[in-house]
């Protein structure tokens, strides 16, 4: 069998079967690996650096909003959960525990942490005194654990990395203003970083973080209709201020409970990237996170082979000095074809193809991974016109992405119309819900949907109850997911 051939039978179609398509895509494409321990992955070189970019365009955000980034222990110990009873309630079935250390059984056990607000909690109660230690805006990037009973790599693991955000102040006013700020910073980057259109709202009393007051999410849809909670932000009121004696001496010369928000996003964004934009021909990535921006490959004879190798390096110095993150493919015992379609695969937004006619042109090909656009230019306007290639095709991602949602974003008035739809399309739905969550758990048993947010900005309003009839007391989108 050619390697052609080989390639395009290893990824199997979309539209055969969804989940297969994406592990053939992130195994080909070496972004991850199984490691020995269940439900646990191994980030390899192109998969990690995806996430450094994204981390670098999140932190940099962080940073330019007053944050400043720290690092807290992994290890939580069991009495810091019993202090909060709903957010132990909430997370209880996903820990691990340690028992024992150093051949001797623990005092006391201790969580590998699951998320930081106990730990940071703790900390906060020691480090705030006064109105004037306000606001505390700390950030950590870090791993954690949940025991996940289903595992899908990138998307749901047993440990996984990610940041999670932590502030403290005065007034509700304050916190509350934190916790939309950071919800528009991730929006920011998804959206404008990532290429993902994302719909914004607040979550049902159901579905909210474990011990929040609110929370508020975004929602991505994936190209098999299935949503993605791509980030979230919560304001925890005083909630962890009251069970950690977080207490500050205000203004007034009173001893108040500070108010608390955090808000986290982790590298289920990198499986939400791939299971937006990816085809059939493998993945799709973004300019702005993409490891390999643009590949170079020589083409031509044997006997012009050292003159193109010679001009394709001096090209790629300058594309280089630019600031672009490329790479030369001269590799003389595959064909270009397959090069083509291996740099496809991987989703490298633009390719760059010079052969001998070429040079004595002064010209090269740019080729659009998104558009399939083939574009020839002069080599003397080669960063420019790949800068320009990069913008176009990181621009036609989000509205390709976007159409796809407006595409399969449909409102509906009962029950039975979504059931239908559920079973017969892809996608979200958009329906009034009373408030109760005796209909909002009907909705999922019949359809297997969830309410994935009430969003800021529905499309239409619903004035009644999908289930019971009632007067709607919110337009809620609906999804199953992943």
């Amino acid at each position: 069998m050619s390697k052609d051939k080989q390639f395009v039978s290893e990824i199997t179609p979309q539209g055969e079967d969804f989940s297969r398509w994406y592990i053939d895509v992130i195994k080909k494409a070496e972004l991850m690996d199984y490691s020995p321990v269940r439900g646990c992955i191994v980030f390899r070189p192109d998969g990690f650096e995806i996430w450094e970019h994204i981390k670098d365009a999140m932190d940099e955000r962080f940073k330019a909003t007053g944050h400043r980034n720290a690092y807290f222990p992994m290890f939580i110990p069991e009495s810091f959960f019993q202090k909060e009873k709903e957010h132990v309630e909430g997370f209880n079935p996903e820990l691990p525990w340690v028992t024992e250390a150093g051949g001797e059984k623990l005092e006391e056990r201790l969580a590998i942490r699951p998320t930081s607000e106990t730990m940071i909690g703790h900390m906060y109660s020691k480090w705030i005194q006064s109105y004037r230690d306000l606001p505390v805006l700390i950030n950590q990037w870090a791993n954690v654990v949940r025991w996940e009973k289903r595992t899908l790599p990138f998307l749901r693991t047993s440990e996984f990395l990610w940041q999670e955000g932590h502030t403290a102040h005065e007034n509700e006013e304050e916190a509350r203003e934190e916790t939309m700020k950071m919800l528009e910073v991730y929006r920011e980057v998804i959206e404008e970083v990532l290429a993902i259109p994302v719909i914004t709202g607040q979550k049902t009393p159901s579905e909210r973080f474990a011990g929040a007051v609110d929370t508020f999410s975004l929602e991505a849809m994936m190209r098999d209709g299935r949503a993605v909670q791509a980030g979230t932000s919560h304001y925890l009121g005083t909630k962890f201020a009251v069970a950690f004696d977080i207490k500050y001496l205000s203004r007034d010369n009173n001893l108040e409970y500070a108010h608390t928000t955090s808000w986290g996003t982790s590298t289920r964004l990198i499986g939400s990237m791939i299971m937006v934009h990816g085809d059939d021909r493998g993945l799709a990535l973004p300019p702005k996170v993409a490891p390999t921006q643009v590949v170079m490959i020589p083409i031509g004879p044997p006997k012009t082979r050292d003159a193109v190798l010679a001009r394709t390096d001096e090209l790629f110095a300058d594309l280089k000095k630019a600031g672009i993150r490329v790479k030369v493919d001269d590799r003389s015992d595959v064909s270009p074809g397959w090069k083509f379609n291996e740099y496809e695969m991987r989703g490298v937004p633009v390719r760059l193809e010079l052969g001998p006619r070429d040079m004595e042109n002064g010209v090269c090909v740019l080729v659009s991974r998104i558009s399939g656009e083939k574009k020839v230019i002069e080599q003397a306007r080669l960063v420019e016109e790949v800068q320009a290639m990069l913008e176009q095709v990181q621009r036609e991602m989000y509205e390709r992405a976007k159409g796809f949602m407006n595409e399969h974003f449909y409102d509906v008035d009962t029950l039975d119309e979504m059931k239908a739809l559920m079973e017969e399309k892809r996608g979200f739905t958009l329906a009034g819900w009373c408030g109760s969550e005796t209909c909002e758990d009907q909705v999922k048993e019949v359809t297997g949907a969830t309410s994935r947010n009430i969003p800021f900005k529905p499309a239409v309003v619903k004035e009644t109850c999908l289930c019971c009839g009632k007067p709607a007391a919110h337009t809620v989108v609906f999804a199953r997911a992943y």
